[in-house]
This record gives structure tokens, C-alpha cells and sequence, in this order.
């Protein structure tokens, strides 16, 4: 990385449905242009293919999710022969160890069981293992249901046998797994899981660092629709007030996201509410950049067809007010291969999201065949990140240092609130988290990098 000077600024002083916890500006999105509702491309974004089908390998592929571990990028994704769900269903996995570019032969994650299948549960990561999640599906389940299972590696390449999940009494989380679980500033960790019998949404939460045990669920009130809940799928984010909201498919199709809110870390749930954010009934994903940005991921038309694919923005997570395209109408590929489910819910499906080095990755199965993934530039879509010349004006700013990447002071302005000590922590390539002591308390930022 480039040894960038820039500037840390301390401050003297800056200033739906009614229940909803938050809203989409109104005309964000021209529902009348059906290839890409009106919105532009992030400057810096590009589309890559993990996997792509032949006629010598699987046609179906589902569930797309990605990861970052010890300089690698790793991809998971459910891979049958033909339908979706089949008896035949494996968990595959590939490996990119230049940043994406290129990619390793599917690898077996998980293998199917001898009677039910294996789907892609998502990943997390510690410094020092990897873990995959591998929802089970035992055959004949009435209602269907299943449990979550996991493997961990210290190299990526070889893992241990599968293990159940556990609760906090011990038991086996039965349960699917969402394939997003978010770490929270604090240390605890937070998904949700659809739980048997059926599938029923619960928020669950851990305290456990390992993410394979310690699991709770959380309060929350779900409407119930027979062999599972009207919420499904979820994702979240954090508002900045420190709000936690899950977004949720609406299974009763109302072609609009339904959130609810926590603010005590997962632990109690307002009950879910109808948004203005339009949705194809489908996965999503959200989450918050390094700066703070919250973000939604995910096919915001009120029919079934997944396109287009896009990114919805908010500086705070209250109001979405900024969205860009990421994959098109006019930007998809053909269907190849008939299977099960692939021709009613064609286009990008089921977006998964993580941050990696100076990029937000957002991971997809195209048609349910193409294992893709759209990466935008964190500098293109960041709302919160501080700057001199674009967010402050003179007689804000008391006092400001100047420093280089090693963290060396290089100048200190002359002012009235006069910086006592500054540290700083490197929250992802390119952005960092800067804390100082002045003569009116403690500061923080996040900056970005200007190279």
C-alpha cells in the first residue's frame, strides 16, 4: 500500500409505515425501466465468474456465499446435478488466491447424506480457523425442516469431520442457518435460523468466539403461515444509533422487505413491519461498510423475476437514498440447462455480501447456474467517510494532525483544542478507525485512505 499522507479532523460542534425502522426515498427507483430502474454503475465496478456450468458438470448451483481468510477468497455455493434440492445436493467450495481473479475446480465442502441433502450455510471466520456452515436435510421431515452441521480448517484445504452446531444448553441447533451470521462491535455474533418444526424465523446470537456453539434465540414475535413464518430469509444491519434491523422476505407477497429492530444486540425484537422497499420475494443481503454506510443488496421489482441486481445505500440506515446497478437485464446471460425452480426464479439470486481489502463483494448464483460475484470499490460507495475538502468548512474544524501510514505525527495544526495522544486501527485496506485525546475529551473517526 502506498505510504499516503492525510488528514484526521477533531470538531468542535456538527450538527415508511410509521413503525417501519427505516424507508426508501421516493423515486429511487423507475420501476418503468425494467433493466435497470434508472440507477448508474459504481465507478471501479466489476463482475467475475467463479464457476460456470458445461455439459460435463453440474447445471445447478445455488446459495452463493464468500469469504475472506489469511489472504484468500474462498466461495461456497449448493451443487447439483439438475433440480433444485435434489437427493443429489453437495456443498462446493472454490478457492482464489489472486484476489478473485481466478478460481479453483469446485472442491467438496460437504457431502450430500444418504438420505436428504447438504446446502450452503454460509461462512465465518476467526483469526485462525475457518468455519463452514452446512445445513442438513434429512429426508421425509414433515413438515420439512433440518439442523446445521459445521466444518473448520486452518488452511482452507483440509477440514475436520462435520459437528453439530450447539445451542447454549448443549443441544443441537435444529435449525437452518442463515448464511450471513454479522459480527457486532461488542464480539457477538448474530444470525437467525429457521426453526423446526418447519421452518420458523428466530434471530439467534452467540457470545462464543469459536461461532459453532453458545447459540440463543433471540425474542421476537413471528407471524405464523402454516410449515414456516411470513419472515423469511433474513439479513441486517446496524443503523447509527446502534439499532439493529433485520430485513425479511415476505412469503405472503407483498413484494416489499419487512424489518424489524433490536437494541439490545439481538436479544428482543420489535415485531416485523411492512417497508416501501420493493423486493422479488427473495434472499437478500445487508450489512454496514467500514465507514458506517448501511447497504441492501438484492432485486428491488414487486414480481418474481430477479433482475435487475442492485445496491441500496444509507448514511445513517434510517433513510436509503443512493442505490446503484449492479448486474442488468441487458447484462445476463441465457438459461442453458432446464432443472427444477431454475426457469420460474430466473436472473441473480440470492446476493450474499462481505468486505475485503478496499472492496464490498457482492456474491450470486446467475440463473441458478453461474457462480458470480460483482465487487464495487469501497471508495465509490462509502456515504460517512470524513473529508477535508468535501464535509467540513474552516469553522468547524478546531484543530487537526497530519500523519503518514506508520502512524508517525507529521504536523500538528496550531488551535485552541490542542491533541494530547491519537492511535489508530486498520479496519480494512484503505479504511481506518483513528481515536484521539484532546483537551475536550475523547474523538473518533473513521478516514479513508487517498491514494
Amino acid at each position: 500500500m502506498k505510504k499516503t499522507i492525510f488528514a484526521l479532523l477533531c470538531l468542535t460542534a456538527m450538527s415508511l409505515s410509521a413503525a417501519a425502522p427505516f424507508r426508501v426515498a421516493s423515486g429511487l427507483f423507475d420501476a418503468n425501466d425494467t433493466n435497470a430502474l434508472g440507477l448508474s454503475v459504481a465507478e471501479g465496478t466489476e463482475t467475475f465468474t467463479v464457476f460456470a456450468p458445461s455439459d460435463n458438470t453440474d447445471h445447478f448451483s445455488h446459495g452463493v456465499v464468500m469469504i475472506s481468510f489469511k489472504g484468500a477468497l474462498y466461495c461456497m455455493w449448493q451443487s447439483s446435478k439438475q433440480d433444485e434440492d435434489s437427493e443429489d445436493t453437495w456443498v462446493a467450495y472454490s478457492r482464489s488466491e489472486d484476489e478473485g481473479t481466478t478460481w479453483t475446480e469446485p472442491m467438496v465442502l460437504a457431502e450430500t447424506i444418504a438420505d436428504g441433502y447438504c446446502s450452503s450455510g454460509g461462512w465465518y471466520a476467526t483469526e485462525d480457523s475457518l468455519i463452514g456452515y452446512i445445513n442438513t436435510w434429512p429426508a421425509g421431515m414433515n413438515p420439512k425442516g433440518g439442523y446445521t452441521r459445521y466444518v473448520a480448517s486452518v488452511d482452507g484445504l483440509t477440514w475436520t469431520a462435520p459437528a453439530d452446531v450447539l445451542m447454549a444448553d448443549g443441544s443441537r441447533l435444529n435449525g437452518i442457518f442463515e448464511q450471513d451470521p454479522h459480527l457486532l462491535p461488542s464480539g457477538r455474533l448474530l444470525n437467525a435460523a429457521h426453526l423446526q418444526p418447519g421452518l420458523h424465523i428466530a434471530p439467534i446470537y452467540t457470545d462464543d468466539p469459536s461461532g459453532v456453539r453458545g447459540w440463543k434465540k433471540g425474542s421476537f414475535e413471528y407471524t405464523d403461515n402454516g410449515a414456516q413464518s411470513v419472515e423469511m430469509e433474513p439479513s441486517l444491519f446496524v443503523q447509527a444509533d446502534g439499532s439493529i434491523v433485520m430485513i425479511f422476505r415476505d412469503q405472503n407477497s407483498s413484494y416489499r422487505k419487512l424489518a424489524a429492530s433490536s437494541k439490545d444486540e439481538g436479544e428482543t425484537w420489535t415485531k416485523a413491519e411492512k417497508t416501501n422497499m420493493p423486493d422479488a420475494r427473495t434472499k437478500q443481503s445487508a450489512g454496514n461498510l467500514p465507514d458506517g454506510t448501511a447497504f441492501m443488496a438484492g432485486n428491488p421489482v414487486s414480481n418474481k423475476r430477479r433482475v435487475p441486481l442492485a445496491l441500496t445505500l444509507s448514511k445513517d440506515g434510517k433513510t436509503f437514498d443512493k442505490a446503484y446497478l449492479l448486474r442488468g437485464d441487458s447484462d445476463i446471460q441465457p438459461l442453458r440447462y432446464a432443472g427444477k425452480a431454475k426457469s420460474s426464479n430466473s436472473g441473480y439470486s440470492y446476493p450474499k455480501s462481505m468486505v475485503a481489502g478496499d472492496f464490498l463483494y457482492v456474491s450470486y448464483a446467475t440463473n441458478k447456474e453461474d457462480v458470480q460475484y460483482t465487487r464495487l470499490p469501497l471508495a465509490s460507495i462509502s456515504l460517512n467517510v470524513n473529508d477535508l475538502d468535501n464535509v467540513y468548512t474552516a469553522s468547524e474544524v478546531l484543530s487537526f494532525v497530519v500523519y503518514g501510514m506508520d502512524g508517525r505525527l507529521l504536523y500538528r495544526s496550531g488551535a485552541e483544542e490542542s491533541i494530547a495522544d491519537f492511535d489508530f486501527t486498520q479496519l480494512n485496506e484503505g479504511f481506518y478507525l483513528l481515536k484521539m485525546q484532546t483537551t475536550n475529551g475523547l474523538r473518533s473517526e473513521v478516514i479513508a485512505v487517498k491514494k
